[in-house]
């Protein structure tokens, strides 16, 4: 029954993914809590687990996202590699980080990414392009706070990493393609550095790699496979814009179970 809801999940996320433009684990962190609530799990190790199943779930979405990009030649390497060893460094710190901070705090970070996520989506708020000069020294400073905090919350960066780039003054197709390149390397690191930090915690449920339940991680990984091409296919068919403001109730509403939880 688990693994059936982990696939369902990863059906509903890959369409949102595909739909919005946006990263699962908006959705799979908060599904998860309440997945892992009822299986009895720890209550402080729930959203340490969320958060980590997540960010091990992108590396297979995050995959094919890239190699999709890199077909229509939107991926600008050069700027990629520049921000993959800040990325790497601040998702393995970010996941550090969440391995030491209360269940209670980490929980109320989430929720207010949910919520900035969510004032974003209701207003239409787009990034606004900038005249920011690049530098090697930015370039890493930048990427190891996006890479920081898209381990402690479980995503992939994009909703951080776009914003940077738009103002760096790369076209939004261009920014969307490096930020799902950055997607890979963010998941990596943040994922081997969940599964280490759990290896030696003792109440974890059978079939943990650390704090990565595999299950989830299989089941979520199976079913947005399949649909996140068919999200992708639906923004030219539905009005995504419109479409927008409502998920943007979904997101708030996502943060309340949250605050109560």
């Amino acid at each position: 029954m688990f693994f059936l809801l982990s696939v369902i999940l990863g059906m509903v996320s890959g369409v949102l993914a595909g739909l919005f433009g946006i990263g699962g684990g908006l959705v799979i962190v908060p599904v998860l809590v309440l997945l892992f609530t009822a299986q009895g799990i720890p209550a402080e190790l729930i959203m340490i687990m969320s958060v980590a199943t997540s960010l091990a779930t992108i590396i297979v979405t995050s995959t094919a996202s890239v190699l999709a990009h890199h077909r229509l030649g939107s991926v600008v390497w050069g700027k990629v590699f520049r921000l993959v060893p800040g990325i790497m460094i601040g998702a393995a710190f970010g996941a550090i980080v969440a391995d030491h901070m209360d269940a209670d705090m980490l929980r109320f970070i989430f929720i207010l990414f949910l919520l900035y996520v969510g004032v974003q989506m209701a207003f239409q708020i787009k990034p606004a392009p900038g005249a920011v000069k690049e530098s090697k020294a930015l370039d890493l400073s930048v990427a190891s706070l996006i890479g920081l905090m898209s381990a402690i919350v479980g995503i992939g960066g994009g909703t951080l990493t776009v914003p940077y780039l738009v103002r760096c003054r790369y076209a939004m197709r261009n920014a969307v393609a490096i930020s799902s390149a950055c997607g890979l390397p963010i998941a990596v690191a943040g994922t081997v550095s969940y599964a280490v930090l759990g290896w030696d915690q003792s109440q974890l449920p059978e079939w943990s790699l650390g704090y990565v339940y595999l299950p989830a991680f299989l089941g979520i990984s199976l079913g947005s496979f399949f649909t996140a091409p068919l999200g992708a296919k639906l923004t030219h068919q539905l009005p995504a814009q419109k479409l927008r403001r409502y998920f943007s109730i979904l997101i708030f509403l996502m943060a309340a179970k949250l605050i109560w939880y």
